[in-house]
């Protein structure tokens, strides 16, 4: 940072200097100063020579120039390119370009240097000796297709599609596309020119050497951070470690730590099969290589690659965000590695812990669950879920809450412990202070309609109070508690143990909440069942024959009352299955499940 502070300050000095000199120099000079930062042109007046007898240094253009992006330009009017690079045009002659396309639902822009002696997707480019980037649109390419250029430092930024409202500057012969020039004054002031290049030249030289020495030290750090990682140990994706693949010397720790692999090179993985497939991505196992090429000795780590087409960039710029908090570390949250842009394959892929065992609805569908695992996956799922929406850390510092926004059994991955992670985070809204009523609006309708709580799926969620998203994420959690009690067979087990015969206690085959609805309910379809019926998923009494499974069913009474001020906190659900652990265990000791209620009555009486 000192070198680039170095570097600053020295094109501060370049600047204010070229505008003393100027101010000095005074009009009798018979000259201006157009621009210092583009070329300079001097006029020699030699006897009868003529003023446009000139000689000019050319140096290359600025353009914008960005890989092909989404947009929401809608191709009218004017837009502003969404592109933060600048770069040097590798041709003296090449002009700014911007490209918009519409293809069906996707919108993107690119901008490009390019000479326009060549075709450009087949366009030989004829109206860029411009000022203004004004678009034309080109028929026979298979969709929405409008290119623009110009001859501007920059001119490709923004871009006029509507051409009665925009007009098109084109330079008269006598004037230089770019108005970057700096007209030095005739021989008979050549004191003035040697005072302008004896002041400039040095600081010139010395600002690019700076600048080249920082950025080669980058380079330098980047390779040597990249070689470590080659021949570090095999990563630990255990629960108690997730590992941040950043640059070295970034600061984990921080509430917005960048996770985006900015390394020259990509992560040596190897696809292997699809495991899971949503709206916006796909989900694969794969291989990520470990070890050094020089001993030839190589391992490999399992992970979980989620891959987002280009058109998707949304999705997965929210959930690397929402990932990229530090403070949302858990082990209730999915483990997070990094993220990168793969260009080549014109994708995003967001890289995290694998757990085998899939997500909670692929498990109750195969498998029966024990009061124990009841426990187990029901208190899990209610610490993360809490730790989402707390303001406070473990270490009480403070972090901002989260609403996930799209609870439901199968965005909850089961790990190898019988514990739950929380995970696609692509619909989640960071809850932060400074949110306005209309930016809590611009957020919409969204999750699955199946889990939707009753003010969701009304669009009278409470905008004013930030609360009002989490008391929607508790009313999810608890339909996801009752597809876990309905897979418990402790329910049956309480029956056979008091000698009553009840087939309504026998577990059924998995269904989910609102089984009777269609596969796939579309909000209508759900109002009627949530709003207009006040249905919830059926509790029969027998549930109520095991002590411990009634304190879970009354706990998911609560959370999904209709009214959102009315239900629990996540943490309060989260507290009342800590205070089951003696359930638990007393379940363990017994020989019999008669034994519990009397142990309990005992523990109450205290």
């Amino acid at each position: 940072m000192e070198l680039l502070g170095v570097a600053v300050f020295w094109c501060g000095t370049i600047l204010c200097g070229s505008v003393l000199l100027r101010e000095a120099a005074g009009p009798q000079t018979g000259s201006r100063v157009l621009d210092t930062v583009s070329a300079f042109r001097w006029f020699h007046h030699d006897g009868g020579a003529s003023p446009s007898q000139s000689y000019i240094m050319k140096i290359p253009r600025l353009c914008k120039f960005c890989d092909v992006r989404a947009t929401s330009c809608a191709g009218v009017r004017s837009c502003k390119v969404e592109c933060d690079i600048t770069a040097i045009c590798p041709d003296k002659q090449d002009v700014c370009v911007s490209i918009w396309r519409k293809t069906d639902a996707n919108v993107t822009f690119d901008t490009v240097c390019h000479n326009p002696a060549h075709a450009l997707h087949g366009v030989l480019l004829d109206d860029y000796n411009n000022s203004k980037c004004q678009m034309k649109e080109i028929k026979g390419m298979g969709s929405q297709f409008f290119i623009c250029s110009c001859s501007v430092d920059e001119c490709n930024e923004h871009t006029f599609f509507n051409p009665s409202k925009c007009s098109t500057f084109t330079p008269s012969p006598t004037l230089i596309p770019r108005v970057t020039h700096l007209l030095v004054p005739a021989a008979t002031d050549s004191p003035v020119v040697a005072v302008v290049l004896v002041s400039l030249v040095p600081l010139l030289v010395m600002a690019v050497v700076v600048i080249a020495s920082f950025y080669w030290y980058r380079v330098y750090r980047q390779r040597k951070a990249s070689s470590r990682r080659k021949k570090g140990p095999p990563l630990d994706f255990s629960d108690n470690r997730a590992i941040m693949m950043d640059d070295e010397g970034s600061d984990s720790s921080s509430t917005h730590a960048n996770n985006l692999n900015h390394n020259t090179e990509l992560l040596p993985i190897e696809l292997d099969v699809q495991v899971g497939k949503g709206r916006f991505a796909e989900v694969y196992r794969a291989k990520l290589k470990q070890g050094s090429s020089v001993s030839g000795e190589q391992g490999f780590e399992t992970v979980a690659i989620k891959i987002f087409p280009y058109e998707e960039y949304a999705s997965w710029k929210t959930e690397k965000e929402i990932f990229s908090d530090a403070d949302l570390r858990h082990d209730n949250v999915l483990h997070f590695l990094t993220a990168e842009e793969r260009k080549v394959q014109r994708q995003y892929w967001l890289i995290t812990a694998y757990h085998p065992a899939g997500n909670l609805q692929e498990y109750l569908i195969h498998h029966v669950i024990n009061w124990h695992d009841l426990w187990t996956l029901g208190g899990s799922l209610a610490c993360g879920v809490a730790h989402l929406h707390s303001d406070r850390t473990a270490c009480r510092r403070y972090k901002v809450p989260v609403a996930h926004r799209d609870i439901k059994s199968s965005n909850i991955l089961v790990k190898n412990d019988l514990t739950c992670c929380l995970c696609d985070f692509g619909l989640a809204l960071r809850l932060e202070n400074n949110l306005s009523v209309d930016e809590l609006a611009n957020s919409g309708q969204v999750g699955t309609a199946r889990y939707m709580a009753p003010e969701v799926l009304e669009s009278r969620i409470n905008l004013e109070n930030i609360e009002s998203f989490k008391q929607a994420d508790v009313y999810s959690m608890a339909l996801v508690l009752w597809e876990l009690t309905s897979r418990c067979n402790a329910i049956g087990d309480a029956c056979r143990a008091e000698g009553k015969v009840d087939l309504a206690s026998e577990v059924k085959e998995y269904e989910p909440p609102f089984g009777n609805l269609r596969e796939n309910p579309c909000v209508e379809s759900m109002k009627d069942s949530v709003l207009r019926d006040r249905g919830r998923p059926e509790v029969p009494n027998s549930w109520s024959n095991h002590p411990g499974i009634q304190i879970v069913c009354t706990s998911i009474e609560e959370c999904w009352d209709h009214d959102p001020e009315a239900r629990l906190t996540a943490q309060c659900v989260a507290e009342r299955f800590y205070d089951l652990e003696y359930l638990d265990k007393l379940s363990d000791r017994s020989d019999s499940e008669e034994k519990i209620p009397e142990q309990i009555s005992v523990v109450d009486e205290k």
